[in-house]
């Protein structure tokens, strides 16, 4: 039996950033584009590419770096559009744990990551540091990075500015502990990237379902940046609104992670060139592409008026980490405290 709905497979358990699909659901924009959309949620985040280009699932979220790799495995899935740009992502860590700003202070310790890839970045990093892998213990832990750090699982975990590291922080509180005991040695810092652009959240589709029903992606796609402007134009009833159709999003920790990752969300939803031609390059680098890889994403349906790209994105990075140290000390856009700078989402 089949169905005429689109099947949406999340990156993650349904989260902050995730609000423009779940807006589109809920202010019925995906009905107004004549197409209903099945938003589901992984058990492993590790399967998401390999369930879509298997075909069982349409489409789905999945960061650059990992829509990459699968197409490197063989499994046909193409980036449509981007869901989040640029999230800054590292090696998390409490201050105590033995871990400091000295890369090196990682041998002896347990470094959590969440799926497969994780691991080849963990060792690859490494290797660029002179340890091997018997110098460290890398510990799978899924969808738990916080968790196992919170527990004393891993010492240090890889993750996300906008959501393990606000995670940890609202513990260093209950704990009376100071936001500043949480700590990260950022992975474009430490493998000289120049972006933190291997973590965009994209919206990626089977390639099949993409040849089959090119209207039907170009609908959602409409759906979606109807939703990416409803949460720029009003981000705090943008939040209410989420909140109300996904219960789980009504606490105080997923407000704080809405405000982080606002700075980070796409307004105009383009695959960034520039981008995709660094992490190619970061994933050869890494040994999982040949040389002659075509960067698997396309931006044919994204059929509106494009945001102007940053004229230096380095130093674009460098206001949005500012930006984000202010919001995590005095709130953010549901506090009246709007972006003090406007990261250009390419």
């Amino acid at each position: 039996m089949s169905t005429d709905k689109i099947t949406f497979l999340l990156n993650w358990h349904a989260t902050p950033y995730h609000a423009p699909i779940f807006l589109a659901q809920a202010k019925g924009f995906f009905a107004e584009e004549s197409i209903k959309v099945a938003i589901l949620e992984p058990n492993d985040p590790s399967d998401v590419t390999e369930i879509i280009g298997s075909g069982k699932i349409d489409m789905g979220a999945k960061a650059m770096v990992h829509t990459i790799a699968g197409a490197a495995r063989g499994f046909p899935v193409k980036s449509i559009g981007t869901l989040m740009d640029e999230p800054i992502t590292g090696v998390v860590y409490l201050e105590g744990s033995g871990v400091t700003s000295d890369f090196q202070s990682l041998r002896g310790k347990r470094i959590g990551y969440v799926g497969e890839f994780g691991k080849i970045q963990i060792d690859e990093l490494t290797k660029y540091y002179g340890m091997v892998p018997g110098d460290y213990t890398a510990v799978r832990v899924g969808m738990n990075v916080s968790g196992s750090i919170i527990n004393g699982s891993i010492d240090a975990g890889i993750g996300l500015e906008n959501v393990q590291t606000v995670e940890l922080e609202e513990y260093c509180k209950e704990q009376g502990r100071p936001i500043t005991d949480v700590k990260m040695l950022r992975i474009d810092e430490l493998a000289e990237l120049g972006c933190c652009c291997f973590c965009s959240i994209l919206y990626i589709a089977n390639e099949s379902f993409l040849a089959r029903e090119p209207q039907k992606a170009a609908s959602f796609m409409k759906a979606v940046k109807k939703a990416a402007d409803f949460l720029q134009a009003e981000p705090v009833q943008a939040w209410a609104e989420f909140c109300a159709f996904k219960k789980t999003m009504n606490t105080p920790l997923n407000a704080k992670i809405f405000e982080r990752s606002f700075q980070y969300m796409s307004k105009d939803l383009v695959n960034v060139d520039r981008d995709w031609q660094k992490v190619t390059n970061y994933c050869k680098r890494l040994d999982i592409l040949e040389g002659d890889f075509t960067p698997n994403y396309t931006n044919e349906f994204i059929t509106w008026k494009l945001e102007p790209e940053p004229v230096d994105p380095v130093a674009n990075q460098v206001l949005v980490a500012k930006e984000q140290v202010r919001v995590s000390v005095e709130g953010g856009i549901l506090t009246g405290r709007g972006p003090a700078v406007v990261a250009a989402s390419a």
